[in-house]
């Protein structure tokens, strides 16, 4: 199968090169080597990472290990940068730079470069050089004070929002943008990738519904934050959870009818004041019967329900098997490649590798120079 081929990975004969870090460095590097890019993980040489042969941030790479604080070790990582398409580091900003593989030497080397940076501040701005995770970076951007519930501190959240929403995919969305420039003009670029930056841009319609005045700054007190009693999450009889989220009317109308009560007698939607004691309905009617009740009435149907799954239980669920959501390999569950498309094939990568265990035949198969090879203790063959 050759790029050319219609069902070819969508990235296919791409060369990519990846300073290993965690979090949303190796999400987006996940993301390219799931459409078909060849990434090669350059790992810190005698870093064994905790946990490797089921790190499926790491899928479908190879990894070489290189000692970046020796001439040979720079000399092969600038060698990498030259044959690869783009590249991408998770340093703290500056530390590229002081080992000389900032993107002024790589692009003056190779002027298609597209050289990807992942922080979490930025590489400008104030903050820019301290510390930080997750959690301070959703908050500087407003989402935290968003969720959760008015009379209770705002939640910490799985670090979905910030690290691989606003990171990790923002980095492959800027990568693949960067690259289609490069395509057409030659000419690659720095692509400055910023958990603070790519939350505050998830949080676009919310700025957007709040200018016109349809948002309040109370948490749970909008439509979309668990203050509609039609938007939310109930408990039921068995402590299982669900959600529902009957925004439309013709929604709401089919739920009331499926649970058999009276529009009129729960109250207006459109009276704020209505609100607690609609909740207080469809908590106690939810609480009356175990979850598979409720999905045997309501799942698949227009009232918008779904169970709240484990993560043991989602793989399970017949919807995630139908669409092969969930694959398994080698004992580990974990996610499909996504998205999918009409032609392009985009099959479950390779597993982890381990670190630092393609070093000799990567290199090589890169074109490294066998003397530079020899230099850093490999034979041409490995």
């Amino acid at each position: 199968m050759t790029e050319t081929d219609p069902g070819a990975p969508p990235l296919a004969g791409l060369r990519v090169v990846e300073f290993a870090g965690i979090g949303p460095g190796p999400f987006a590097g996940m993301m390219l080597a799931d459409m078909g890019a060849e990434v090669l993980r350059v790992e810190r040489a005698g870093d064994m990472r905790p946990g490797a042969a089921t790190d499926v941030l790491a899928r479908g790479r190879r990894s070489v290990a290189l000692d970046l604080k020796t001439d040979a070790g720079r000399a092969a990582a600038l060698a990498l940068i030259d044959r690869a398409d783009a590249m991408m580091e998770g340093y703290r900003p500056g530390v590229m730079e002081r080992l000389g593989l900032g993107p002024d030497i790589c692009r003056a080397r190779n002027p298609r470069l597209v050289y990807g940076r992942m922080t979490g501040w930025g590489q400008t701005g104030p903050a820019a050089a301290a510390a930080g995770h997750d959690l301070n970076y959703i908050a500087l951007s407003g989402a935290l004070w968003a969720m959760g519930d008015a009379d209770r501190p705002p939640p910490v959240p799985l670090n979905i929002v910030g690290d691989f929403g606003g990171g990790g995919m923002l980095l492959a969305f800027g990568m693949v943008t960067a690259l289609l420039k490069a395509a057409r003009t030659g000419r690659g670029d720095v692509v400055d990738a910023a958990i603070c930056d790519g939350t505050a841009v998830l949080m676009a319609m919310t700025f957007s519904m709040r200018a016109a005045g349809l948002w309040s700054d109370r948490r749970a007190d909008n439509k979309l934050d668990g203050g509609a009693p039609w938007y939310g999450v109930y408990r039921c009889a068995d402590d299982g959870w669900i959600t529902i989220g009957a925004l439309e009317p013709k929604f709401w109308a089919l739920l009331l009818d499926r649970l058999g009560l009276d529009p009129a007698a729960i109250g207006d939607r459109n009276r704020r004041e209505d609100w607690p004691r609609m909740r207080s309905i469809l908590a106690e009617t939810f609480a009356g019967r175990p979850r598979a009740h409720w999905q045997a009435l309501l799942e698949n149907t227009d009232v918008c329900f779904a169970p709240v799954l484990s993560p043991m239980e989602a793989p399970d669920h017949p919807h995630n098997r139908v669409r092969g959501i969930f694959v398994t390999r080698d004992g580990v569950v974990q996610p499909a490649p996504a998205p999918r498309f009409a032609e392009a094939r985009t099959p479950l990568p390779a597993p982890p590798p381990v670190p630092g265990a393609d070093t000799a035949t990567a290199l090589a198969d890169w074109g490294l120079d066998p003397a530079l090879l020899a230099q850093l203790g490999f034979s041409k063959t490995g």
